[in-house]
């Protein structure tokens, strides 16, 4: 039977077209990272070109737009990296879908920047630099510039390697050493340095320590109960309350400065009161929720999952309200030396620069912060509603904590640094049940030590690398800040 000539092309051309789809589909899968460089790239010439105009022909218009530039590539990897805090928990619980998380944090982190953001910030970053060391206003101006530069840098460079970093300790890094190269070393308030130091120790170990603490009374108070159903009915009205109590003493004394300022005392008031309001509010309805639940652990996460989505979209209110102004202090500091011709210790935000803030973080979410809410939601180790509530819980009370201390305290720190505390208690548990166990284990089933060491609760290897760019954050900041100042000093004269 001779072979039908027609029906080899088709064959052959079907061949072809599917080569064609798998190259297109590859061009696709390569260029995607390109299409969030190339929209970042348009939003920073966009932000240039606004600068330029609100400062029309004006002297120093240049250095303003080119100060603008970089504030909003900072606000774009401030986006990419430090929500990531705020949101991976509870997309790690399963309680938020990406979308949703990357949504409620584009709205939150927003509102939180243009609503409650701080009005005004200072300059010199907390008082690490002496003014009177840097008198000279085009020197103050290089050096901001520098802060601003290096700062970005850090945070862009921690992004693409996995690391969650506090872009407020970048910025310290970036202001101390551009000061540095500009005035010497006795330019530095050092003893403010050895503070914030101490803080990179004290808040996440604070957090971990209170984020361990809240998983274990859940675990013997609800879990570990004969009846889990009804001993959640008596104690997540009480969790929920105190969540909420906590989150309006940190709203009513971090989110809300531009508003109104509240004194700790009245905001523990605040909170207390909203506490007790929303136990009251809650007891009914985790009681309806709780009808026809089985009684197992996987039940118990549908009563966390509603706390723990307010508790994201709150915690991203706060930070936008805080962090952003912070991150674009130095911008603020540009704008205020080009305007008047001098620097004060303290400047008032143009609403112009945290727009900026404000839609930097959100295209920065957007385009690059999947990556990082991954990592720090699921990759470090496992949680479920239950320890993502544990994390959120802490991270507020921390911050209120050390407010209450006069710590100058990194959200991200914290926040890691709950999570971390999870993942290192629940080891410390199952090792500890492991020993209690009554009958031994047979030797078929037993695990051996290296397969033990294999099998830990938090990954030893995001540990090691979220640690060491904590400890070297500010040092390199500082060093890649001092050389940037050279530079554009070098250059300007």
């Amino acid at each position: 039977m001779a072979k039908n000539p027609l029906g080899s092309q088709w064959k052959t051309l079907d061949r072809d077209l599917n080569r064609i789809s798998q190259l297109e589909m590859a061009t696709a899968y390569v260029s995607r990272p390109m299409i969030g460089v190339g929209i970042s790239f348009v939003f920073i010439l966009i932000a240039a070109f606004a600068a330029t105009i609100w400062f029309g022909g004006s002297e120093g218009t240049l250095i303003v737009a080119a100060a603008a530039a970089f504030g909003a590539y900072m606000a774009i990897n401030i986006g990419a990296n430090d929500v990531a805090n705020n949101m991976g928990p509870a997309v790690g619980a399963n309680a938020l879908s990406m979308g949703g998380a990357i949504a409620i944090a584009a709205v939150c982190e927003s509102a939180g920047a243009l609503l409650a953001g701080g009005d005004v910030v200072s300059t010199i970053s907390k008082g690490i630099i002496d003014t009177k060391a840097v008198e000279d206003g085009q020197v103050f101006m290089w050096a901001m510039m520098a802060a601003l530069v290096s700062a970005a840098l850090w945070v862009n460079l921690a992004t693409f390697v996995g690391a969650p970093v506090s872009t407020t300790h970048s910025v310290v890094g970036g202001v101390m050493g551009a000061g540095i190269a500009a005035a010497g070393l006795s330019a530095v308030n050092w003893p403010t340095m050895g503070t914030i130091a101490a803080s990179w120790v004290i808040s996440p170990v604070l957090g971990g320590v209170i984020a361990a603490a809240f998983l274990a009374f859940i675990k013997h108070n609800i879990i570990y109960r004969d009846d889990k159903i009804a001993a959640a009915r008596v104690w997540v009205p009480v969790l929920v309350g105190i969540m909420a109590g906590v989150f309006a003493t940190y709203l009513a004394m971090k989110g809300l400065k531009r508003i109104i300022k509240i004194d700790l005392q009245t905001a523990l008031l605040i909170g207390l009161a909203l506490g007790v309001l929303t136990y009251f509010i809650t007891r009914p309805m985790i009681h309806r929720q709780s009808i026809g639940l089985e009684n197992r652990n996987k039940s118990l996460k549908v009563l966390f999952g509603i706390p723990l989505v307010f508790s994201a979209a709150l915690l991203s209110f706060a930070h936008g309200a805080n962090d952003v102004a912070n991150a674009v202090g130095p911008l603020a500091a540009i704008v205020h030396a080009s305007e008047f011709g001098d620097f004060s210790s303290k400047v008032a935000i143009p609403m112009w620069v945290m727009v900026i803030g404000a839609f930097g973080i959100s295209f920065g979410l957007f385009l690059f912060g999947p990556k990082l809410i991954r990592m720090v939601g699921s990759q470090i180790t496992k949680l479920n509603a239950m320890r993502a509530y544990c994390v959120a819980l802490s991270a507020a009370i921390t911050v209120i904590v050390a407010s209450w201390l006069g710590l100058p305290v990194s959200s991200t720190h914290i926040a890691v640094g709950g999570i971390f505390g999870v993942g290192f208690y629940r080891e410390w548990h199952m090792e500890r049940r492991l020993k209690r166990a009554p009958a031994p284990v047979p030797a078929a089933k037993a695990i051996a030590p290296i397969e033990r060491s294999r099998r830990k609760l938090v990954r030893r290897s995001h540990f090691m690398t979220i640690v060491a760019a904590w400890v070297i954050t500010v040092p390199a900041a500082a060093f890649m800040s001092g050389i940037i100042f050279t530079i554009l000093y070098a250059i300007a004269n």
